[in-house]
């Protein structure tokens, strides 16, 4: 990388609310900006972790991506329709289920249409009803808890430096929905190391943490960035968003994206990961998805994030 790039990368980020970066080139930190060991709230990245430790049980046959939410014994206390109980697991991974029943946290859409009006399947809707479901789906077929999970099948393989098992919990409103959100909290090295291990295909010294062919999966174009709406020009996989941008260094990438300034930008064309961070407190983020409070404080969007990701790329050496 260019010292003098990077320093005006680094320039970029001093009137921003951003509370830590690391980029990673080839397995090796070449930049880094504030405090990486920092744990705190990911918001919606949670979302791409949690298509991570799906990879595995894919592969064993414990979740069928083809199984509906009917036949899994997912429901409602107010019950869902017959159409939205056809909606399948490979639906709710594209954010696309067609259920459109209150979600049991906040950050989903507003504008969510009359419900079953919409075939499973054809039309993206971000919507926290089906991440948090897909949450108790990987339970119910798994047997594990989703914290559980990242504690043996990620945080422990690849030997996470700050991770800690009683910071993770589950948040929502108890009142809307039977399914609540499992939020997760770690720091930004941390979080390269997931980076990192997606580049590598799925491997950590030599043994499988994630299959390859999960990765190629999850991480394919499943709806446009048309069909998504989104103003970064930004696809959806499975729980993974995809930048189109045309500039080569971006081919095939793939990113986490969470509320406030939560990113993982993986750059397969370069060997590159770069972390992102607008870190939030604990009382906050409790008290948000509890309901208690509805301030916003300053963030970072995904497009400052990108034009920064882009400042980086365009400091290659």
């Amino acid at each position: 990388m260019s010292p003098a790039k990077l320093a005006d990368v680094e320039a970029k980020l001093y009137p921003m609310p951003t509370t830590s970066m690391m980029v990673v080139q080839g397995g090796d930190i070449v930049y880094r900006y504030g405090n990486l060991s920092d744990v705190s709230y990911l918001a919606s990245a949670r979302k791409s972790i949690l298509s991570m430790l799906f990879g595995r049980y894919v592969a064993e046959g414990k979740i069928d991506l083809d199984m509906t939410i009917g036949e899994i014994g997912i429901d409602e206390d107010d019950g869902l329709l017959p159409r939205e109980k056809t909606a399948s697991v490979k639906d709710l991974l594209t954010s696309s289920s067609g259920v459109y029943h209150a979600a049991g946290s906040p950050g989903g859409n507003a504008k969510t249409p009359e419900r079953g009006q919409t075939e499973p399947g054809s039309v993206f809707l971000y919507n926290n009803w089906d991440f948090n479901v897909l949450g108790a789906i990987f339970e119910k077929r798994t047997g594990k808890s989703v914290f559980q999970a990242l504690k043996d099948d990620l945080a422990e393989p690849l030997g996470f430096e700050d991770f800690d098992f009683d910071r993770q919990r589950m948040m929502g409103y108890e009142n809307q929905s039977r399914y609540l959100a499992y939020h997760l909290f770690l720091s930004a090295r941390d979080m390269a190391r997931l980076g990192q291990l997606m580049l590598q295909g799925g491997k950590w010294n030599g043994k499988v943490i994630v299959p390859e062919n999960w990765i190629a999966q999850s991480t394919k174009m499943r709806f446009t960035a048309d069909q998504t709406k989104s103003k970064e020009g930004l696809g959806y996989g499975y729980l993974w968003w995809v930048p189109t941008s045309d500039d080569p260094a971006f081919k095939g990438s793939f990113l986490m994206n969470g509320n406030f300034g939560q990113f993982v930008l993986c750059l397969p064309a370069i060997d590159t990961v770069i972390v992102h961070r607008r870190a939030v407190t604990d009382e906050f983020a409790l008290a948000r998805n509890l309901g208690k409070t509805t301030y916003e404080p300053t963030k970072v969007s995904a497009g400052e994030f990108l034009a920064i990701a882009q400042a980086v790329v365009a400091a290659r050496a």
